[in-house]
């Protein structure tokens, strides 16, 4: 094994002082660490810590010789037994080519489908300040290759590894505006990796622009509204913005607007003193009163009746409240993020929203990308939600075929990220359940095109598929007579929400619950949006005689 070049050294140093980004010195690396060492696969990843500072995670931040959805997974030490060696480990550590213990990339090199056979495989701790940062990992398919690698190769290689590593954490460091930021931002990314769809994963350059709009609203006290279409993560949006904020010590409430009953609105949201009408039988702290000091959320703002967006304004004006059935005001000092699906400007046009209120929500608007124009995100995202799904089912190993992958990245997921989670929760069941019986201990399960292809609109249906899949699909037909002519989306959409809507309460005999359980929505939206597109419920007796 020759050792690692003068020239490499010297590129390399230079890569770290220069104006390069961040992810242009880490592909640098692995074409370097790749040039000095024969191997199929290498992959850095940066170790997270826990809020007392012990590595309890290793993100992949680059890889070469993996499949695409590699960097989109999060690596929990404890249950990989090789990374959880290499992490408490000083120096290199070379696995015997037939070591028993499970590789957690098993599925994923390129250059070989299914179970990993013998192989070789090392991993280089990278520590700075005697504390572990980050894991380099090497696979070949060459069992013993690295055996003959000299001690100093693998030093100088950890070194620079770790150097580029540090390089990149300070940079990322200094951009922060204070030690608070920082600290946040650690608590933060520890919490999104722990907490189901807590992370905002996305490369595209519609997400760049999202974060750096998050990164420099942040920190101010502006109210804000958050645009998307259902699905998007205008909630995620909007807890980031909370734990980005200095108001991250105070709370986050979180209100639903949609599902408030319509005379109890004014209640929850400014409270209410014992005896303010019937039912009031103890003094109540709305949802501003709880929020103060902190976040006040509300999601499906555009759902908020008028008479109450009246209130809502003078509260966002003078950081005043009036609960109910007491005279006096009450100061709070609370910020407000609003998320909608809706288009507010042409609510206010047709007066269905208030104009002023409009104004005062929107001093900053921000608006969430829908998944179709985030090129490149769906294999990262798919790549999060398969390794939660492998942790919340107990797979040993779940793997993304690429021609699965490619079905995802084409698809246009008009239920954008919530979605792609659930079509692949279903595409797992469906992958372990076809496995099940003549699955063999330690064996991969493997996620086929098979198991999503009810994503291909014009693909047969079988007898299990969801009719609402096959409503969807029917929508989304290319070539149909209705292409070919001038609508209105207004009224398309109205239009197949009454026939839908009236359809399910229909089979459901009636029922609203049962209908907005079948529609995946709140029983009290599900009646709203009913009664605007003219739907009611009818129920007779009739007696013969």
């Amino acid at each position: 094994m020759a050792d690692i070049s003068s020239a490499a050294l010297i590129e390399l140093a230079l890569d770290l002082t220069n104006s390069l980004t961040t992810q242009d010195r880490f592909e640098r690396l692995l074409t370097t660490v790749r040039r000095t060492v024969s191997c199929d696969a290498v992959v850095l990843l940066q170790a997270l810590n826990t809020q007392d500072g012990r590595p309890d995670q290793l993100k992949p931040l680059a890889q070469q010789g993996l499949t695409q959805d590699t960097l989109g997974r999060r690596f929990e030490i404890p249950l990989h037994p090789r990374f959880a060696a290499i992490c408490d480990s000083g120096t290199p550590v070379r696995f015997p080519a037939d070591s028993p213990l499970p590789d957690p990339y098993d599925g994923m090199l390129l250059v070989h489908e299914g179970n990993l056979p013998v192989h070789a495989c090392m991993g280089l701790p990278l520590r700075a300040d005697e504390q572990l940062i980050g894991v380099l990992t090497l696979d070949s398919m060459t069992p013993h290759v690295f055996d003959a690698i000299p001690k100093r190769t693998l030093d100088v290689i950890s070194a620079m590894s770790a150097a580029t590593l540090k390089t990149a954490i300070l940079l990322q460091q200094l951009e922060q505006h204070s030690q608070h930021n920082q600290l946040l931002v650690a608590e933060l990314t520890h919490e999104a990796l722990v907490k189901d769809g807590g992370e905002l994963i996305g490369n595209s350059q519609a997400m760049q622009r999202l974060k750096r709009e998050i990164d420099m609203v942040a920190s101010s006290d502006f109210t804000i509204l958050i645009e998307g279409e259902t699905g998007v993560g205008k909630e995620l949006v909007a807890r980031t913005l909370h734990r980005q904020s200095t108001r991250t010590e105070g709370p986050l409430v979180y209100v639903n607007c949609a599902a408030l009953p319509e005379n109890l609105i004014e209640s929850e949201l400014f409270g209410h003193v014992k005896g303010a009408f019937t039912g009031a039988d103890r003094t109540r702290k709305g949802k501003f009163s709880l929020a103060d000091g902190g976040t006040l959320f509300l999601d499906e703002i555009g759902e908020l009746p008028l008479a109450v967006q009246s209130k809502l304004l003078r509260a966002l004006q003078n950081q005043e409240i009036q609960p109910l059935g007491k005279d006096a005001t009450e100061k709070v000092n609370v910020r407000v993020l609003a998320a909608t699906n809706r288009q507010l400007k042409q609510e206010v046009a047709e007066g269905r929203f208030r104009a002023d209120l409009y104004h005062r929500l929107s001093v900053y608007p921000m608006s969430v990308p829908p998944l179709r124009h985030r090129e490149g995100d769906v294999a990262l995202l798919a790549g999060y939600f398969v390794e939660q799904l492998r942790r919340k089912l107990g797979i040993r190993q779940l793997a993304l075929d690429s021609e699965a992958i490619e079905l995802l990245c084409r698809y246009d997921w008009p239920g954008n990220v919530r979605e792609l989670e659930h079509v692949l929760a279903r595409a797992t069941l469906r992958a372990r359940n076809e496995n099940g019986a003549r699955q063999q201990a330690g064996s991969i399960i493997r996620i086929y095109a098979k198991h999503i292809e009810q994503l291909v609109a014009t693909q047969p249906l079988g007898a299990d598929d969801d009719p609402m899949d096959r409503e969807s699909n029917r929508a989304q037909a290319p070539g149909s007579q209705a292409d070919t002519q001038r609508l209105n989306l207004k009224q398309q959409t109205e239009t197949y929400q009454r026939q839908l809507i009236a359809r399910v309460l229909s089979q459901e005999n009636g029922s609203w619950s049962a209908a907005a359980k079948r529609l995946d929505t709140d029983r009290a939206n599900l009646s709203r949006l009913a009664k605007r597109l003219g739907i009611k419920v009818t129920k007779q007796i009739i007696s013969d005689s």
